[in-house]
C-alpha cells in the first residue's frame, strides 16, 4: 500500500485576474514572479496585453480575450480554471471618463465584479477574491478629518465613485450573507512607469519632457486644477500590498492602500520641471477641471501596517524620476 505524505503536498496557486493588459497588472506579475514558485495565472481582458506573458520564469500564464459582461463567458472560464485566488482589477479607471460616459462606468466598474463574484457563490469555489476599491468614495473631507482612515464616511462625489461604493457594498454583502472569502482595498492615487497618459502624473511628465526636447523659448504645459492635494503612492508599492492582501487580509475587511502623505499637484510639476531643468507656463485648460473635484485627500495605512506589516517603500521623488525615465526612452 502506498502512503502520501499530505504535510508535503504543495497546492498549485491559481490566479486569475481581470483587466490584465493594465498598468497595476503588469506591475502585479513582475512581483508575483519574485514571491512565487509554480503559479497559474489566467489574465482577462477585452485586449491583448502589450508585454510579453512569457518573460515569466516563474508563472504558467494564459490570456483570454473576453467581455466580462458575459455571464455565459465568464462561467465557462471559472468553471474550467478553477481559481484559487481572484485579483479584480478591471475598470474604467479615470474619474474624468465617468463624467463623460457614466453609464459605462457604472456598468463595469460594478456588473462585471458582479457577474464574476455570483459565479463563485453557485460554484461554491474555495477562492479569496481581492475587490479593489479608490479614495474616490471618500468624497469631499475638511482638514480636520484627514488622514482618512476605513471608518471614515464615503460620499459619492463622482459617477466613477458611485461605481466604486457599489462595488464594496456587493464585496461586504457576500462576504457577510454568503460568507465567501472576500477582502476590499480603497487605493489611492498610484503612479509608476508605464501608466498611460490619460492619468494626471504621466500626463505631466510626458508634456514635460516632449518640451525638454523643444527649443522654443516659451514652454508651456496645459493643466487641470493644480491646487488640489492627493496621496500618491508607487505602484510597486501598491503590487506588494495587493499580493499580502491575497494572501493574508482578513476576509469582510477594508484596506486603504495609501502613502499616508499629501502632495500638491502644482510641487508635482515644479519637481518634475527641476529634474529636466526647465522653467515653464502653465496654462489652465478648464475642459481638464472637474465637477466636484475632492481639494485634498490624504489617507492612513495603520490598519494594513497594523495587520500585515506593509509600509511603502518608494519615495515620490523615485516615483518622478522613474515615470520622467520612461517617457524619455519612449519619446526618443
Amino acid at each position: 500500500m502506498r502512503y502520501i505524505n499530505f504535510e508535503f503536498i504543495i497546492l498549485k496557486m491559481r490566479i486569475l485576474i481581470t483587466g490584465f493588459t493594465g498598468f497595476v497588472s503588469e506591475y502585479f506579475l513582475e512581483y508575483l514572479n519574485t514571491v512565487e514558485k509554480n503559479c497559474e495565472v489566467l489574465g482577462l481582458a477585452r485586449t491583448h496585453p502589450s508585454f510579453d506573458v512569457s518573460n515569466f520564469d516563474n508563472l504558467k500564464i494564459k490570456f483570454h480575450k473576453i467581455d466580462l459582461l458575459n455571464k455565459q463567458e465568464v462561467e465557462n472560464i471559472i468553471q474550467n480554471f478553477k481559481p484559487s485566488y481572484i485579483l479584480h482589477l478591471a475598470s474604467v479607471s479615470s474619474v474624468a471618463q465617468s463624467w463623460l460616459t457614466p453609464y459605462d462606468s457604472f456598468v463595469n466598474n460594478t456588473n462585471i465584479f458582479l457577474n464574476i463574484i455570483e459565479q463563485i457563490r453557485v460554484s461554491k469555489l474555495q477562492c479569496r477574491i481581492l475587490s479593489v476599491g479608490s479614495s474616490e468614495e471618500y468624497g469631499e473631507v475638511a482638514e480636520h478629518q484627514l488622514p482618512l482612515t476605513e471608518d471614515s464616511k464615503i460620499v459619492a462625489l463622482s459617477p466613477y465613485a458611485v461605481a466604486r461604493i457599489s462595488q464594496e457594498m456587493l464585496s461586504k454583502i457576500y462576504a457577510d450573507g454568503y460568507n465567501m472569502d472576500i477582502v476590499m482595498t480603497r487605493s489611492f492615487n498610484h503612479i509608476g512607469a508605464r501608466q498611460k497618459d490619460k492619468f494626471v502624473i504621466s500626463s505631466f511628465a510626458k508634456q514635460l519632457v516632449q518640451l525638454s526636447k523643444t527649443s522654443s523659448t516659451r514652454k508651456k504645459i496645459t493643466t487641470g486644477n493644480l491646487n488640489i492635494v492627493r496621496d500618491f503612492l508607487d505602484v510597486r508599492d501598491v503590487v506588494k500590498a495587493y499580493y499580502l492582501l491575497l494572501k493574508k487580509g482578513t476576509k469582510g475587511e477594508v484596506y486603504n492602500i495609501c502613502s499616508g502623505k499629501g502632495t500638491l499637484l502644482k510641487d508635482i510639476i515644479q519637481t518634475m520641471s527641476s529634474t529636466l531643468d526647465l522653467e515653464i507656463e502653465v496654462e489652465l485648460n478648464p475642459t481638464l477641471v472637474r465637477p466636484n473635484e475632492n481639494k485634498k485627500i490624504i489617507g492612513s495605512y495603520n490598519k494594513i501596517n497594523s495587520h500585515l506589516g506593509w509600509e511603502p517603500t518608494v519615495t515620490i521623488e523615485n516615483s518622478l524620476k522613474s515615470i520622467i525615465e520612461y517617457w524619455q526612452d519612449k519619446l526618443a
